[in-house]
C-alpha cells in the first residue's frame, strides 16, 4: 500500500473497509489496478459482528491467495444445532462434503478476518488505503467520478459503544478521480444516501441482546458448548456461538416489558449468560440490544457508481449470510471491473452485476427470515407444532438428510435469463451455476484444488481432450489475448499411456490433471456431457457454457460478442 497524492487518478475508489470493501480491494489490487480505499474509522472496530463464513466464500478467499492464512484462525466443520430449552438436541446440521473445495461451516472472529484481509493488501503497491478519511461528496460524468474526502470529523472512541464524538481535526478536503466508485459503506451508506436510492423490505421490531465474551486467561469453561446452538426456548429464544481463542457469543431475544436499558445493565447480562456459563470466568467485550432488517436497495448501479454489501442489501443474522452476501458481491463485481478496465470487455458487462446478484441476495434474506421465525417462536402451541414438524421431517427419507445438510440454503445458481452466459440447457444445465472444485492430481503426483490450475481468468476445461483441439486460429489468438487458461481433466488413473499412439510431451500451454474423486466428471455428466466436451468458465468459476467440439467455436464467438456488445452496437450505428 502507498500514500495518496492529491488529484491522483484511480481506476476504482472503494468507500468502506469492511469485509466487502476489503475483498474487492484485494481482487482489484491483485489484478494490478490502481485502487483507492476510504475508511472513515481510523482503526478497526475491535469486536465481532459477523461470525460465520461458508465454502463459497472460502473459495473467494482462495482466489485472492488468503484462504489458508484466514482458515488458521477459524473453527472448521462446526455442527449447527436446534436445541430445546431443556438442552435436548432436536436437529444437528452437519455436512462434511466439500463440493467447492472447502468446509461448509466455518466460524471466525471478525477482527482476525479483517486484519488478515488488510494485511493482504500490503502485497499491492497499487492499492492506497486511507483510514480516518470520510467521503464528503462525489460527482460523475461519462468518463470518471470526482471523489472528495476529508479527515473524519466524528469518531467512535470505544469498542463498547457506537457513540461518536468530535475528532477535533482539520478537514483537509481532497479531491481525486476514479473511473468507477463502489459504495461498500454499510447499512447507513453515505453513497446510497447521496444517490437518493431508497431501500425496500421489512424492519423487525423484535429486539435481541448480543453479548460477546472472552474467556479469561487460564480458564477452561466452554467444553459443554462445542457447537453452534439455536436454543428454541419459548421462554427465551437464544443463540450460542463458539469462536476462536476463547471468544464466545450469546444472543437473547427480549421478552415483553424488557427495555434496552434494562437488558444492557451488567447485572442483567450476568443473569442472562449465567444460565449457560460461569460469568466469573469471562470478560464481557460487548453488550448491545439491536433490531434487524430485511432490506434491498432499489438499484445497485447509478452510472459509474455501484453499491455492494450492506449498502445494497441487509440480511437478518440467523443464516450468517449478511457478510457472505457482501463477499459474493465483491467477487462478482470485481472480475467484471477488471475485465472492463483492462479493455477485455465493455462497460455493459457491469450491468450483469445486479441482475446476477440481486435474486440470490434476496433469497438469502428470505431464508434468513424463515429461520428467524423458526428459532424465535415464543407461542407455546406454535413451538409444539414446530418441534413436531422438525421431528417428522428428520424421520422422512430424503427430507431428513436435506434438513441436516442445510438444503434450504439458496444454491449458487443464477436465474434463467439474468446472467452472463449461454442459456441454460435444461433443468440440469450447468450454465449459470457455480462449478465444483475437486481435488485434482498433477502428473508430478501433487494434489491441488482445481482453481489453482484454472486461475482467476476465463478458462477452458476439456474432458479428456485439449480444449484447443478444434479451435479456429483467430479464436485461439483472442483467447490468448484474454489470458485464458487451458486444462484437460482425465479420470483418476485415466491418463493416456503406452508406447503406441501417445505423445510423450504435454502440449505447450496446457495443464493436464486427474479428477481424484470424479466430482468434475459427474457434474459434466449430470449436465448431459461426456468425453470431448469443453467447459467454459468465467473468472469467478461460474459456468459460462459447456460445449461439444462441434459447438465450441460458435459458443466462443458469442462470448466475444457479448464481452464487446457495446462496441458492436457502436460499430453498427456508425
Amino acid at each position: 500500500m502507498k500514500a495518496t497524492k492529491k488529484e491522483m487518478a484511480f481506476d476504482v475508489a472503494i468507500v468502506g473497509m469492511g469485509p466487502t470493501g476489503l475483498i474487492l480491494a484485494n481482487i482489484l489490487g491483485q489484478a494490478g489496478l490502481q485502487v483507492l480505499v476510504l475508511e472513515r474509522e481510523s482503526k478497526f472496530y475491535g469486536n465481532a459482528r459477523a461470525v460465520y463464513t461458508d465454502d463459497e466464500c472460502m473459495r473467494v478467499y482462495q482466489s485472492i491467495g488468503l484462504a489458508d492464512e484466514l482458515q488458521k484462525d477459524m473453527l472448521v466443520d462446526v455442527p449447527f444445532q436446534m436445541v430445546k430449552g431443556n438442552g435436548e438436541v432436536m436437529m444437528a446440521g452437519r455436512d462434511l462434503t466439500q463440493p467447492y473445495g472447502w468446509p461448509l461451516y466455518n466460524l471466525f472472529y471478525q477482527p482476525y478476518m479483517e486484519t488478515g484481509l488488510t494485511e493482504g493488501l500490503a502485497r499491492f503497491g497499487n492499492v492506497t488505503v486511507l483510514r480516518g478519511r470520510e467521503l464528503v461528496s462525489f460527482n460523475q460524468n461519462a468518463d470518471f467520478v470526482a471523489v472528495s474526502h476529508q479527515a473524519t470529523q466524528t469518531c467512535r472512541f470505544s469498542d463498547e459503544t457506537d457513540a461518536r464524538a468530535d475528532a477535533g481535526v482539520d478537514p483537509d478536503i481532497q479531491t481525486t478521480q476514479a473511473r468507477y466508485m463502489v459504495g461498500a459503506d454499510g447499512g447507513r451508506s453515505v453513497v446510497r444516501t447521496a444517490l437518493k436510492i431508497d431501500m425496500t423490505g421489512r424492519n423487525f421490531p423484535e429486539p435481541w441482546l448480543v453479548v460477546d465474551l472472552k474467556l479469561k486467561e487460564g480458564e477452561d469453561a466452554l467444553r459443554h458448548l462445542p457447537y453452534f446452538n439455536f436454543y428454541c426456548d419459548p421462554d427465551c429464544p437464544a443463540v450460542s456461538c463458539p469462536q476462536p481463542d476463547g471468544y464466545h457469543r450469546f444472543e437473547f431475544m427480549l421478552q415483553a416489558g424488557q427495555t434496552k436499558e434494562y437488558m444492557e445493565r451488567p447485572s442483567t447480562v450476568r443473569e442472562m449468560i449465567s444460565k449457560y456459563v460461569d460469568p466469573n470466568k469471562f470478560e464481557v467485550k460487548r453488550k448491545l440490544v439491536y433490531t434487524f432488517n430485511a432490506l434491498m436497495a432499489r438499484k445497485w448501479r447509478d452510472g459509474r457508481v455501484f453499491l455492494a454489501g450492506d449498502a445494497a442489501h441487509m440480511t437478518p443474522q440467523f443464516m450468517g449470510q449478511g457478510m457472505s452476501s457482501g463477499v459474493r458481491d465483491a467477487h462478482n463485481l470485481g472480475w467484471k471491473l477488471v475485465a472492463v478496465l483492462k479493455g477485455r470487455a465493455d462497460d455493459s458487462l457491469l450491468d450483469s452485476y445486479e441482475s446476477e446478484r440481486r435474486d440470490h441476495a434476496q433469497a438469502m434474506i428470505d431464508v434468513s427470515v424463515w429461520l428467524k421465525d423458526m428459532v424465535s417462536m415464543s407461542n407455546p402451541a406454535a413451538t409444539v407444532l414446530r418441534n413436531t414438524l422438525v421431528k417428522t421431517t428428520l424421520a422422512t427419507p430424503g427430507a431428513g438428510d436435506w434438513l441436516k445438510r442445510g438444503g434450504f440454503k439458496p444454491k449458487p445458481v443464477f436465474k434463467k435469463g439474468r446472467y452472463f452466459g449461454e442459456p441454460r440447457n435444461g433443468l440440469n444445465g450447468a450454465e449459470g451455476r457455480l462449478s465444483p472444485q475437486p481435488q485434482v492430481r498433477l502428473i508430478t503426483g501433487k494434489r491441488v484444488k482445481l482453481d489453482e490450475i484454472t486461475g482467476n481468468r476465463f478458462a477452458l476445461v476439456g474432458l479428456g481432450v485439449d480444449p484447443r483441439d478444434t479451435l479456429h486460429a483467430e479464436l485461439h489468438e483472442w483467447l490468448e489475448q484474454l489470458d485464458a487458461s487451458f486444462t484437460t481433466v482425465f479420470p483418476y488413473c485415466g491418463r493416456p499411456q503406452g508406447n503406441v499412439g501417445v505423445c510423450r510431451e504435454t502440449n505447450p500451454g496446457l495443464v493436464e490433471v486427474e479428477d481424484l474423486n470424479g466430482e468434475w466428471i459427474q457434474w459434466m455428466q449430470k449436465a448431459g456431457h461426456s468425453t470431448g466436451s469443453v467447459v467454459v468458465l468465467r473468472p469467478d468459476k461460474y459456468c459460462y457454457a459447456i460445449a461439444s467440439p462441434s459447438e465450441l467455436n460458435a459458443v466462443l464467438k458469442r462470448l466475444r460478442q457479448k464481452l464487446h456488445a457495446q462496441d458492436q452496437s457502436h460499430r453498427t450505428a456508425a
